[in-house]
């Protein structure tokens, strides 16, 4: 298959090394009911790259839960360092990961 926006073969496709250049991502801790803490990712631009299997990695990975609604990532318990260091290790630039 070529890729729509680049013309190239989809393994040589570079859209989504571009994609994940031109972002800020944000992650952050949100304490939810019953004293629970999630991990929240924002930021990333949906359109570009595919939310659905990072987050599947990154549960994969952390060996917790998550899900994806309003344009973040939400995964179960405190996972902020990981969570950048896999980023980065996705093809993320350092510069542009913030943990908030």
């Amino acid at each position: 298959m070529v890729c729509t926006k680049c013309g190239l073969p989809e393994d040589l496709c570079v859209c989504q090394t571009i994609a994940k250049e031109a972002q800020k991502v944000k992650i952050g801790l949100v304490e939810k009911r019953y004293g629970k803490s999630m991990t929240v990712i924002k930021g990333i631009d949906t359109t570009k790259i595919d939310v659905r299997d990072l987050m599947k990695k990154l549960k994969s990975k952390l060996a917790c839960g998550g899900t994806y609604k309003h344009d973040e990532i939400e995964l179960q318990g405190d996972h902020r360092d990981r969570v950048k260091e896999i980023l980065i290790k996705e093809g993320f630039p350092r510069e542009i990961v913030e943990v908030i």
